[in-house]
């Protein structure tokens, strides 16, 4: 089982001093959150709260997670850092290949790309990015990402996309996996036909059984049942040792916390006190590498 330490809403001057204390700590990655700006007034609901409202406010600190990624892999050697998710469907896929390239390049191959469409019209919209037929887009983006990043002289000739052949270098020296985030059964589909996972928002342990079983038929179905698999999960019902034994017997590969929040700290707490919360999660539930 491994672990990975959320970071979102996290102070932007804490958080290379997080990941180095989350590697020494034994934590497996960062998680890395997306948010492109603070709308005064949004025209749809937020999908993952009872009342559709958004749980952070203007004032909230977001860093581009590609930035983040390469500052916080500059500051360390060994964990990994993925985005957990990156809204794909305001993007331009040719333009994001440079920058996740130049991140997998950059840090080592420590990087992953969690992706999912995005929730507010506005984000589509203000960023010149059509919101209808979003999902068919996002679809597309995926296989033109996958392109470029493999390496060589490609060229794309699609519905939304069109470019002749060209050639992004360095490419990264390993592919970068990309985990696929999504509670509907479309988004399900699109993690099970080209994710290398699938990552969730935050979830009940009921529904994320379900969602692993469902998982499992479509990759049968897509002939990808014998693949590796990531199962990274945000679970708010489950926790402690045999919480997380229950996660793993339910097939959880990747368990996302924020272990200041167990201790009661809020995400504007001091460096230091967020600090000392990893060393006594890694000491409780990481074995073997706790109490570095």
């Amino acid at each position: 089982m491994k672990f990975t330490v959320g970071v979102a809403m996290t102070p932007l001057d804490q958080l290379a001093g997080l990941a180095r204390t989350a590697e020494e700590c034994g934590f497996s990655s960062i998680a890395l959150p997306d948010s492109l700006f603070y709308m005064e007034k949004q025209t749809a609901d937020y999908p993952y709260t009872p009342d559709g409202s958004r749980m952070w406010t203007a004032d909230t600190p977001w860093a581009d997670p590609l930035i983040a990624a390469a500052a916080m892999g500059a500051a360390t050697s060994t964990i990994e850092f993925y985005t957990q998710v990156l809204k794909l469907g305001s993007r331009n896929p040719v333009l994001l290949a440079r920058q996740v390239g130049s991140v997998a390049n950059l840090i080592g191959n420590r990087f992953g790309l969690g992706v999912g469409i995005g929730w507010a019209p506005e984000e589509f919209e203000w960023c010149g990015a059509p919101y209808a037929r979003r999902g068919k887009r996002v679809d597309e983006m995926i296989d033109v990402l996958k392109l470029i990043l493999g390496g060589g002289m490609v060229e794309h000739h699609g519905e939304f996309f069109d470019f002749d052949r060209m050639q992004m270098s360095p490419a990264p020296s390993r592919p970068v996996p990309i985990y696929v985030g999504g509670h509907t059964d479309v988004a399900l589909r699109r993690a099970a036909r080209v994710g290398d996972g699938w990552t969730s928002a935050m979830i009940k342990f009921d529904d994320l059984v379900q969602v692993i079983g469902r998982l499992r038929e479509l990759r049968a179905e897509y002939g990808r049942a014998d693949e590796p698999y990531e199962i990274q999960t945000v679970c708010i019902d489950r926790f402690g040792a045999s919480g997380y034994a229950e996660l793993a017997d339910a097939g959880v590969t990747d368990i996302i916390v924020v272990p200041w929040i167990f201790d009661g700290h809020g995400f504007d707490s001091p460096l230091e006190a967020k600090q000392e919360s990893l060393r006594a999660f890694a000491d409780r539930f990481i074995q073997g590498k706790a109490g570095v």
